[in-house]
């Protein structure tokens, strides 16, 4: 579990004022001297990251944030950094102690409820003096939800806190990332070339995700290279029920697959898996409104360093200009850089998104839909490029 990608661990984001403990109990939790601890207001300045396993949660990644509470321009900074978690958050702790008004609190809860994002309210410093129990029945009756009492400080309490914790999240059921495509015993062929983007001597994440997930449905699974793909399908007793392919060569793998077989990509099973398929589909066909006047916002989920003919930042602004004009304007934005105002682009195409949790990029797609732009991802951008979109099977 420790090796798990961040983007398939649940986000667990502890909100809370300045000097309540949330660093304090983000080391408890984990048994780990993680973060700083000080008595002095502010010591956490940047989200601090810790991947760990929380049964029966399985792998999460908790975030610690700063003090909501925080002032001046500095302070400010900070608050809107500590706001983005929210796009990525799929719980929340919401932390408080004995000695504070709970206005701010309160602003944040209704924000969490707003954004429907599960919330288990932290009364901290239960070791410290005062009436424990008038602080929960207060904290109660003010907010509207009853908090587990801890001490991160003395360790207490942590492990009712992890059981708030599974029964916040409920029992929430994993989806299969290739769906109804395939059952067990199909036969399953993945075309998988290996451009200058894969990583030299292993598999891009979204191939490695789907192989996973076939060989858990009891698939059998094939793969090869286009070049080697007539001869692995001749080798097949039967053509494949479906084929998965890397959608830079989708028109290539469809002009030779079998016409039983369906077809779909990497990239449009990161689609449905990561985002809303039907509006990232919507966003595809957006793309035959393009003028030579327009501007396309091209996001990448992670920050590597452009290479050669990088899909993102060569092959589909290529593609889209030869096919509309010379004129188009593509902005590219990497990682969590992703604008507030989305309002200058007439169409956002993004990455897979194989390095995002579910949550921030549906919350970028529900950005995008509240400014009226249209969003698509790689893989339908260039079926629906290739003119074969309706020919491509969705999960």
């Amino acid at each position: 579990m420790n090796t798990a990608p961040q983007s398939l661990r649940r986000h667990i984001a502890i909100f809370g004022r300045r000097n309540v403990g949330k660093s304090s109990l983000l080391n408890a939790i984990t048994g780990q001297e993680v973060a700083i601890v000080s008595p002095e207001a502010g010591t956490t300045t940047d989200p601090v990251n810790r991947a760990m396993e929380i049964l029966p949660l399985g792998p999460c990644l908790l975030i610690d944030t700063a003090g909501f509470d925080d002032e001046g321009s500095v302070g400010e900074l900070r608050n809107e950094r500590t706001h983005k978690v929210l796009d990525q958050a799929d719980l929340a702790l919401l932390v408080m102690d004995q000695t504070q008004d709970l206005s701010l609190e309160k602003k944040w809860l209704d924000e969490l409820r707003r954004l429907e994002i599960p919330t288990v309210a932290v009364l901290n410093k239960m070791d410290a003096t005062g009436d424990i129990e008038d602080s929960i029945e207060q904290i109660n009756n003010t907010l509207g939800i009853k908090p587990v009492a801890v001490s991160a400080k003395n360790r207490e309490g942590i492990d009712l806190l992890r059981k708030a914790l599974a029964q916040a999240v409920g029992d929430d059921e994993e989806t299969s990332l290739t769906a109804s495509l395939a059952t067990a015993g199909d036969t399953v062929l993945l075309v998988m070339p290996q451009d200058p983007q894969a990583p030299k001597g292993r598999l891009i994440l979204p191939q490695v995700q789907t192989i996973r997930d076939l060989l858990d449905k009891h698939c059998i699974v094939v793969g090869c290279s286009v070049e080697t793909m007539k001869q692995s399908l001749a080798a097949l007793r039967e053509p494949p029920p479906l084929i998965i392919t890397d959608s830079q060569v989708f028109s290539q793998v469809y002009a030779q697959k079998p016409e039983s077989s369906l077809l779909t990509s990497f990239s449009v099973l990161m689609a449905a898996a990561k985002g809303n398929i039907e509006i990232l589909v919507e966003g595809a066909r957006a793309i035959d409104r393009l003028t030579p006047q327009s501007r396309v916002l091209i996001a990448e989920a992670c920050t590597h360093a452009p290479m050669s003919e990088d899909i993102g930042r060569e092959k589909i602004p290529r593609m889209i200009r030869k096919k509309y004009g010379q004129g188009i304007v593509f902005d590219i934005h990497a990682g969590k850089d992703y604008p507030t105002d989305l309002s200058r682009y007439d169409l956002i195409i993004h990455c897979g998104a194989c390095m995002f949790n579910r949550r921030l990029m549906l919350s970028r797609i529900v950005r995008a839909q509240k400014q009226g732009v249209a969003i698509t991802n790689y893989g339908l951008a260039i079926a629906q490029l290739q003119g074969i979109l309706d020919k491509v099977s969705l999960p």
